[in-house]
């Protein structure tokens, strides 16, 4: 690809796109399951396993996803002390503990894919301009940004937390638009969410990039068609 080939604008996804949001996260639950685990004569495994099913329901659904990633520790305090619910043991002051404690370790260990800070940096040097939306809270999604120091590629930086409503609903990809002064046709959309970094954008006609970090290939039962699938962003450098 050519810098020719590269669009005027681009939009970026923040988690699981230049983040590794999810890097790690089974290691710091095994962490704190097991050592919370015999409080609730529990081995840290299945213990693991509750948390994991519990909170694989709430997130299913997109209101109580939407509430819960502006308030993450409630979220994760409340999914604890529900799984420990299901095995027999009211402890929603653990709950709190083990949820403090999780989301320290994690955004403690949380870091950017491998050169994907670099990545930003040649897209700029190439002349793309960017604006960076992610959903979730103001505070944590602040600190992500100033801790790897990731404003001096972005020209915009919507949040969902401070904007006031997040992708999909079509004004934040609007928003990017005006504020960048470019039409849909003249950006991309680069991010890992099927629905928020593809499906929505694209219905405004802008070009939707998958990105496939985990490398599963797109769901057989999805109906959305990404204009492109990448599995890192320094792919789109190729």
């Amino acid at each position: 690809m050519t810098t020719s080939d590269l669009p005027p604008v681009m939009l970026l996804d923040l988690d699981d796109t230049i983040m590794a949001y999810n890097d790690g996260a089974d290691v710091c639950w095994q962490q704190v399951c097991a050592r919370y685990g015999p409080q609730v004569s529990c081995d840290g495994p299945a213990l693991q396993a509750a948390i994991r099913a519990y909170a694989d329901w709430h997130w299913s659904d997109p209101q109580r996803h939407r509430e819960g990633r502006l308030d993450i520790r409630k979220a994760r305090a409340h999914i604890i002390t529900e799984a420990m619910r299901t095995l027999g043991h009211d402890r929603p002051d653990l709950g709190l503990q083990m949820s403090d404690e999780f989301t320290d370790l994690r955004e403690e260990l949380m870091k950017p894919f491998p050169q994907a800070v670099e990545t930003l940096a040649a897209f700029k040097d190439r002349g793309v301009r960017m604006a960076l939306l992610t959903n979730g809270n103001a505070v944590t999604q602040r600190s992500k940004i100033r801790r790897w120091d990731l404003e001096r590629y972005f020209e915009l930086i919507v949040i969902e937390g401070e904007f006031g409503c997040g992708k999909p609903e079509p004004r934040v990809y609007q928003h990017a638009l005006h504020q960048l002064r470019v039409s849909p046709a003249d950006a991309w959309m680069v991010g890992d969410n099927l629905d928020w970094d593809v499906a929505a954008p694209q219905q405004l006609g802008i070009f939707g990039v998958w990105n496939d970090f985990r490398r599963t290939g797109l769901p057989q039962n999805t109906k959305v068609r990404p204009d492109r699938i990448v599995h890192h962003i320094s792919e789109l450098l190729d």
